[in-house]
């Protein structure tokens, strides 16, 4: 997490909407090499204290799961460079600003009985997002193929610990300045969903 306090005043209500509503992110566990990263799609409890996952039988972060082990999921939200120029005044230097958010906890891998259940609320949780659309469920599988599909993955759950974000939205700048570059990332600048950035920019 970046360590101006500036970007890290937001209450960790606002970083537990974020990262369930975004709800994807990259699991990290530590192993003797270098640390195994994995990105998944995962489901956040209202109070922020669980997530729950899936990962296929050949991930490499399953064979480190003989006991839970302390992991992180970092949530990313939008992100863009900010040129100096845009700020309109002078001596600044160049920057890039973005949202996210880390999930620290144990994982644990959970009784394949679990599963079925665990795949149902994830696929009611987006598919009720997509709405009007009728939603779609494991039921209109047919059972061979959803019992060939559920015995690629295993169930996870992550008992969360501890909730960091990092919001950098320019909050360090004057307003004036802040507006300015965001205005400009919005117009044409690089970076990843750039009208969310510069919505929060001019909200920071």
């Amino acid at each position: 997490m970046h360590p101006n306090p500036a970007f890290r005043t937001e209450e960790t209500a606002q970083h537990i909407a974020f990262a369930r509503n975004r709800a994807f992110g990259v699991l990290a566990l530590s192993t003797d090499q270098a640390p195994v990263l994995s990105h998944v799609p995962f489901l956040l409890s209202t109070d922020g204290s669980m997530a729950e996952l899936h990962l296929v039988r050949s991930n490499p972060i399953l064979r480190a799961l003989d006991t839970p082990r302390a992991a992180r999921i970092a949530v990313s939200g939008p992100d863009g460079y900010i040129s100096p120029d845009w700020y309109g005044v002078a001596d600044q230097v160049p920057t890039w600003n973005y949202v996210a958010v880390h999930l620290t906890g144990q994982l644990e891998l959970r009784p394949q009985e679990e599963l079925r259940a665990m795949l149902d609320r994830q696929s009611a949780f987006y598919e009720d997002r997509l709405r009007p659309k009728p939603p779609w469920s494991a039921d209109k599988m047919t059972p061979d193929a959803l019992d060939r599909m559920m015995r690629m993955i295993l169930p996870c759950r992550m008992r969360i610990d501890d909730i960091q974000g990092t919001w950098k939205l320019n909050q360090n700048k004057p307003d004036e300045v802040r507006l300015a570059a965001a205005d400009h990332v919005e117009a044409g600048g690089i970076g990843s969903e750039m009208t969310w950035l510069a919505r929060l920019m001019r909200n920071a």
